[in-house]
């Protein structure tokens, strides 16, 4: 097939400029988090101002529709590769015959308008359509590119939320800090436990404005309670923007996400798509995972792609609240990080783990809080997996698999690992002499 991508000699120019345009500000961002910091300060508010509010009005996710339209273009885009490379070797293995059969072969028309026997026509409707199409996908592929740098890429080379606003350098933090902070949010889980308003079944109720109140997916009034709590996660993010300047702006309003069980199968609570300026949640999850998740995902649309920051902007977001539920949720979205350093202490340096609990006793968490500190319910786990299409075990370990690869690239050499980072940025937080 003769190519002509990706078009004439402008659109050629064109498409050689933009992939300068990508691989310049890709150096600068690596470069230099200087660059990042001004770049996240003037420009890409313009983006969340200009493209998120054309995306915001769609009240499903545009994000998630993109990804399932991309899918479906790279097949398409596979399919067409296997058909050219199957009849590329039929027409190698008849050209290796005579040149009588092979005059004779090319008079046959295969199917879809392809010289199935013969060396396919160049001005045949196929080849066309061939042509065309990896044009497109071409395009398709550097805007993809561009978007990426520009909404997410450029993001990850920006000073520290710690370096921007603590100036503390990373020095080692004591034991005694970790269970002093462990203690606090320990000790605010139980409280809060004490103070929820419940079900009939025990769970835990959102009482929002308008007289709102919901619990479950079940609940009456569950697409508009989630809205009532979506307005109410951007006004504390901009709530928050007095105190931390990057966060202050206009935000979108957050997006349930219509494969959520998907969702759950990977063990996500939320996603932020560069391409459509959105902030997506799972509304399948626990009511309690929602509310930290919202102001994280909108988080990332202040430009803190890092997860370890989202997680820790979602938690001061939900704790400096009015509304106790929104505490309890803040509270519990940092509980197992916490626990987890503590008991590391404990595996690694089992005599410094004593040393500190004698002098800072832990606090024990109640059995109401484990209860209400889960991911999805036994209900929603037995729906999902009765009706999966893949296991979600291995679901799981492609998704872990894929983001752990994804920011190694972007330069967080722990992978993963680094969502637990929150646990320093509280230390640095309360180290400053916040109140707990």
């Amino acid at each position: 097939m003769k190519s002509t991508f990706p078009g004439n000699k402008t659109t050629k120019k064109l498409f050689g400029l933009i992939m300068a345009v990508i691989l310049l500000l890709n150096a600068a961002a690596w470069c230099s988090a200087s660059f990042c910091d001004w770049y996240i300060a003037n420009v890409f508010p313009i983006w969340v101002n200009t493209y998120g509010r054309i995306t915001g009005i769609f009240p499903f996710s545009v994000g998630e529709w993109l990804i399932a339209a991309g899918l479906v273009l790279v097949a398409a885009a596979i399919l067409l590769g296997v058909v050219w490379a199957v009849t590329g070797l039929v027409c190698a293995v008849r050209r290796a015959g005579s040149r009588a059969a092979e005059r004779k072969a090319s008079e046959a028309v295969g199917i879809a308008g392809v010289w199935v026997y013969g060396r396919p026509r160049q001005t045949s409707g196929f080849c066309r359509f061939s042509r065309g199409f990896y044009r497109f996908f071409a395009w398709a592929l550097l805007i993809v590119c561009l978007v990426m740098t520009l909404n997410c890429f450029i993001l990850y080379h920006a000073s520290p939320f710690s370096e921007r606003y603590f100036g503390e350098a990373q020095e080692d933090y004591t034991p005694v800090e970790l269970f002093a902070v462990y203690n606090m949010v320990a000790g605010e889980c139980n409280r809060l436990s004490r103070a929820m308003e419940r079900d009939e079944t025990g769970m835990v109720v959102y009482s929002g404005r308008d007289g709102i109140r919901i619990s479950r997916r079940d609940s009456g009034d569950w697409q508009q309670g989630l809205r009532v709590m979506g307005d109410e996660a951007r006004e504390l993010m901009q709530q928050l923007g007095r105190t931390y300047p990057q966060l202050e702006g206009w935000y979108p309003g957050s997006k349930a996400m219509f494969f959520s069980d998907f969702m759950c199968q990977q063990y996500m609570q939320g996603y932020y798509f560069p391409f459509s300026m959105e902030a997506n949640y799972n509304d399948v999850m626990h009511i309690l995972n929602i509310p930290s998740t919202m102001c994280h995902e909108l988080a990332h649309l202040r430009g803190y792609i890092y997860e370890d920051e989202a997680n820790f902007i979602g938690y001061l977001a939900c704790v400096q609240a009015e509304d106790e539920f929104f505490q309890y949720a803040g509270y519990l979205s940092v509980l197992n990080y916490l626990y987890n350093d503590v008991h590391r202490l404990e595996e690694e340096q089992p005599e410094v783990f004593a040393e500190t609990a004698a002098a800072v006793p832990l606090t024990v968490v109640s059995e109401q809080v484990w209860t209400d500190n889960i991911f999805v319910s036994d209900e929603e786990w037995e729906r999902i997996n009765g009706k999966a299409l893949i296991d979600t075990e291995l679901v799981d370990k492609a998704a872990d698999v894929f983001i752990d690869t994804n920011l190694k690239i972007n330069g967080v050499s722990d992978g993963k690992v680094s969502y637990s980072r929150v646990v320093r940025l509280l230390l640095q937080y309360y180290r400053q002499g916040n109140d707990g």
